[in-house]
């Protein structure tokens, strides 16, 4: 089952993207999970799932938009990853 959210975005937008409204459509829901993803909030199978990729490509998908796989560790996680290293 799906959901539809009605969002009003500037016809600018997409022009400055160079893209049609579905391709626009499509980038926003990636940008979306991914960010949910990068948060903490889904994990990498449900946002792929979401996304109707396989893991590995959701992986991919991620590390084009610059985020780590490997979450956001604090200072005292690298420091601990450091002494267990």
């Amino acid at each position: 089952m799906t959901s539809e959210i009605n969002v009003a975005i500037p016809q600018e937008l997409a022009f400055a993207l160079k893209m049609q409204e579905p391709e626009l459509s499509r980038e926003i829901l990636r940008l979306s999970v991914v960010k949910l993803y990068e948060l903490g909030k889904l994990s990498s199978g449900l946002a792929a799932q979401f996304l109707g990729i396989t893991r590995l490509s959701f992986l991919e998908l991620a590390a084009e938009y610059r985020v780590s796989i490997l979450g956001n560790p604090n200072l005292i996680e690298l420091q601990q990853d450091l002494l267990n290293a």
